[in-house]
């Protein structure tokens, strides 16, 4: 894949056993977390609307966020492709609304 850091010439001194060859959703929600915490949320507490738009992974690490779920009960949620689902916030950032029956599998 033409994207592997393995293709980066930034990388090219590195071995290959170094690159990571997939991102786990522990490393997912490393990414992920920060951007939740420093972009997004202030966002949404300034009243703003805002579309996420993410890969499945990307979501799911979100969705756990918000839920408070378990990393293996998240396992159990479907994030459909091109489904849109809102939610509603209180002041606290807790959702106001459930997670949709079409999300569990």
């Amino acid at each position: 894949m033409e994207r592997h850091p393995s293709y980066d010439r930034r990388y090219k001194l590195l071995p290959a056993d170094c690159l990571p060859r997939a991102e786990s959703l522990k490393t997912t929600l490393d990414r992920v977390l920060p951007y939740w915490h420093d972009t997004i949320c202030p966002q949404v507490k300034d009243g703003k609307n805002l579309i996420i738009v993410a890969h499945g992974n990307s979501l799911r690490a979100i969705v756990k966020q918000i839920s408070g779920m378990s990393s293996t009960e998240i396992l159990g949620y479907n994030i459909p492709t091109a489904v849109p689902f809102v939610y509603e916030f209180d002041k606290d950032l807790k959702p106001l609304n459930k997670m949709p029956e079409f999300l569990i599998d």
